[in-house]
């Protein structure tokens, strides 16, 4: 802030002296009733923090999904005809410690865990699958023809004859390395979810799902000994020593993250503390710092409560947006609080300061605002809904803030005021720029064409670099297990041991093949199949292939005694009719033969990979899709298969979810500035800052997915804050004939400095989740807090050296 001479507005130290119908038509509307807006804005804060308190945390698979991506709409038209695991399921995987599974005691376990399993809510009952389970069955053939049954004898007892007739159905129904371990120590159970309760009607409950599974692995831990069944079963296998208790799966992962929000509520706290910290180390008011804290608190409780009217619920990957939004609205409540502040060390009483504040730095504060809003309302345009209730979440917390920070804080402060060490503080006169801090002198040499030139040059080489490094940019997860959990988390952990000891991965890419009814079974349709089965085959990545033409083949060679050499296709109608007749009790086509999975299974689910398979999948359809055979070889089921689809949105989305950013950016801060320079000094910064935060991406080995998307973004939307603070200053003290170097040095003093203040105080908020066990939660405060200081950097030494070069002004020597 400038001396009051300097200053366009009269100094006023007493109220009756001020003309109440002075200033724009909002300031005086909101002003002239600050009783009415502060008791309004009260009874809103207890409305809305009562339905905040009634806000559930939920997450559904289904929202994950691109929902209007070719794959998904294939999947969701023949989901009924495919078989259950290719959607939202949970692996389990009960093990031991002993030589084998194939003891009395530890098929017990197993077969209790297989029930309770079976009881928990929300669970696909029909499509279950275990060595329990009626729907697991064996075939072979015979000198009589072919004989098959359930895997588990229908005579079993436990006794040592019907475990060895148990272990012979297994090798016969070929579920080793798929329900069974390799190596015979463990064995899977699949558990297909239903997103909708079939019970209660209601959205699958994670955390109570959750809670559930953690429940029997605690039988497994000896942490929750009680008295059933599987109690009493697991002692008797030897104890929580000798048994143990896997699970992966969606539904697992988000109840993970799900139990790591209560570390992150504390945070939020962190952020809370560090925030009123610092910035009553900036202005020494304890009052003021906490009322400008409490109105950003009260916007994140309007924020929630507005959420819970309007029947929205936050997930895993939108917990986080309240702490952006207590970040923004720090961010512009400091800003007001300073304007406040500046005036009274002025002279000026405290409701006048307040009124000139809001005067000033309105215009500036929504336009940033609404620049955040842009940020988020963009993501609108990503059809995956768990990114649109982010961006619905955030834009109404941005609209929220307008009234908190923007129109509440000062209406507050004018009443309180700020205290009288801070006003004196405030009051000393402004160090002259020979006398000033070190580190400001040193950002006032870049209004200076020599240093501006350097900062220029070498911004310049940095970007060059970066978007040479962001060539290497890959869309998707770039780890294995669950990238947005920690790799030593339980879940990865588990997450490994099924790689180690399956041959079947569960990261499956489904192809969906479909073809008119009752035409399956011909033989150049399977043909097809076999050529697209052979190509995946050569695919690196790809661990097996598995689908109705390999069952035939396999049928084939049964029918003629086992030979190997009629493991083929060949031009026999009648066997392949006959085979896969035989194939629809298993479930490996529907009734009506029209539709079946191809399942690939992949070594993971890293961009590479799924870019090779689909890749392949499409030249395929593309080479042989004017076949004249009426039938479709469409992506894709499987979570390989709609991480596939996800990407593919992904890797659009970011591009054009940049261009709609900068475009409405651009336009709001030409609303603001009027000046086309002043435009390109505000936007250039900022694609500095996009492309320096895309480059760490790659040295961190972090892809562009649904957890790391929206930051990009919001980087955009929440760094312009900063350049509309100092250069809206800037240009004000130009159109008032300073030049360059006075003018910035007027803006250091008003709001350069808070924004040097505000950019410390957002990063060391938003650092403190990299120690979070949420994994993308630690991606995003990390490249958050790169942001928040690069952008930061950019505000105060970037824009003014475009500045020098841009914009016109008076020249006139600054101080050596």
């Amino acid at each position: 802030m400038a001396h009051a001479e300097n200053n366009d507005l009269p100094v006023v130290a007493d109220i009756k002296d001020f003309d109440a119908q002075s200033g724009t038509f909002l300031e005086k509307l909101f002003f002239n009733n600050r009783v009415l807006v502060v008791s309004l804005c009260a009874i809103a804060t207890v409305v809305f923090g009562y339905f905040a308190l009634q806000l559930e945390i939920a997450a559904g698979f289904e929202k994950q999904l691109p929902k209007e991506h070719p794959y998904v709409l294939n999947y969701n038209e023949h989901r009924g005809n495919l078989p259950g695991g290719l959607g939202n399921n949970l692996r389990v995987v009960v093990s031991t410690t002993a030589d084998t599974i194939y003891t009395k005691e530890f098929l017990k376990v197993l077969e209790l865990t297989s029930e309770e399993l079976f009881f928990i809510p929300g669970v696909d009952r029909n499509s279950m699958k275990s060595l329990f389970t009626p729907n697991t069955r064996w075939k072979v053939v015979t000198e009589e023809g072919f004989a098959g049954g359930p895997v588990v004898p229908g005579n079993y007892d436990g006794s040592p004859e019907t475990i060895e007739a148990l272990k012979t159905n297994v090798q016969r129904a070929g579920i080793t390395g798929d329900l069974i371990a390799n190596n015979e120590k463990s064995s899977a159970i699949i558990v297909p979810l239903r997103d909708i309760n079939p019970e209660t009607g209601e959205p699958l409950d994670y955390a109570d799902l959750n809670s559930k599974v953690e429940a029997i692995r605690a039988k497994f831990t000896g942490e929750n000994v009680g008295d059933t069944d599987l109690d009493k079963a697991i002692a008797a296998a030897g104890g929580p020593d000798m048994v143990d208790f896997h699970v992966i799966g969606f539904a697992k992962m988000v109840g993970d993250l799900i139990e790591g929000i209560k570390v992150v509520m504390g945070f939020f706290a962190a952020a809370v503390a560090i925030a009123t910290l610092l910035l009553y180390l900036y202005t020494h008011c304890f009052r003021s710092t906490l009322m400008t804290i409490a109105c950003t608190v009260i916007a994140v409780v309007w924020q929630l409560g507005i959420l819970s009217l309007l029947g929205y619920a936050l997930d895993p990957f939108s917990i986080l947006v309240p702490f952006l939004v207590f970040a923004i609205g720090v961010s512009h409540g400091a800003q007001k609080l300073n304007g406040v502040l500046q005036d009274m060390g002025r002279g000026t009483c405290a409701y006048v300061a307040a009124r000139y504040t809001f005067r000033r730095l309105f215009l500036a504060g929504v336009t940033a605002l609404l620049s955040d809003g842009v940020g988020f309302a963009v993501m609108m345009i990503i059809a995956i809904q768990v990114i649109q209730d982010l961006a619905i979440t955030a834009s109404i917390g941005v609209l929220v803030l307008i009234f908190t920070n923007l129109i509440l804080t000062p209406i507050l402060l004018s009443y309180t005021g700020v205290g009288k060490k801070a006003v004196k503080l405030a009051s000393r006169p402004h160090k002259s720029m020979e006398e000033m801090n070190p580190m400001w002198r040193f950002l006032l040499l870049f209004t200076k064409k020599g240093p501006a030139g350097i900062a220029i040059t070498i911004s310049v080489i940095v970007a060059i670099m970066g978007l040479q490094v962001t060539k290497d940019l890959k869309i998707g997860d770039l780890d294995p297990g669950a990238p947005e959990l920690r790799p030593d988390s339980r879940y990865n952990q588990d997450v490994a041991y099924m790689s180690e000891n399956y041959s079947v991965s569960t990261d499956i890419f489904a192809v969906i093949v479909n073809t008119p009814p009752d035409t399956c079974a011909e033989y150049d349709k399977f043909a097809l199949a076999n050529e697209l089965e052979w190509r995946l085959r050569q695919l690196e990545g790809v661990d097996d292939v598995r689908g109705l033409n390999t069952r035939v083949r396999t049928v084939a060679s049964g029918v003629n005694e086992g030979y190997p050499k009629w493991n083929a296709l060949f031009a026999n109608q009648g066997t392949i009719n006959y085979a896969v007749s035989e194939l629809v009790t298993l479930n490996m086509v529907d009734p009506a033969c029209s539709t079946y999975a191809m399942m690939v299974y992949l070594a993971d689910h890293k961009a590479e990979t799924l870019t090779r398979v689909v890749n392949t999948l499409e030249s395929f359809r593309e080479e042989f899709g004017d076949e004249g055979l009426e039938v479709e070889f469409m992506g894709a089921a499987g979570s390989a298969g709609f991480a596939a689809a996800t990407n593919i949105v992904v890797k659009k989305a970011n591009t054009e979810m940049l261009y709609y950013v900068y475009a409405a950016v651009t336009f709001l801060c030409m609303l603001t500035f009027r000046s086309v320079t002043g435009v390109v000094c505000a936007i250039l910064p900022l694609m500095f800052t996009s492309i320096c935060c895309e480059a760490l991406m790659v040295f961190l080995g972090m892809g562009v997915k649904v957890a790391t998307l929206p930051v990009i973004a919001l980087g955009v939307g929440i760094g312009v804050d900063y350049a509309l603070y100092v250069l809206t200053v800037i240009l004000q003290k130009e159109r008032a004939g300073l030049d360059l170097t006075t003018a910035y040095y007027e803006t250091i003093n008003f709001t350069g400095r808070v924004v040097a203040l505000i950019g410390v105080t957002l990063a060391s908020g938003v650092i403190t989740w990299f120690w979070s066990p949420i994994k993308f939660q630690a991606d995003m405060g990390l490249l958050l807090a790169f942001m928040f200081i690069w952008n930061m950097f950019g505000a105060l030494i970037l824009m003014p050296s475009l500045a020098a070069f841009l914009i016109k002004h008076k020249e006139e020597e600054a101080p050596a």
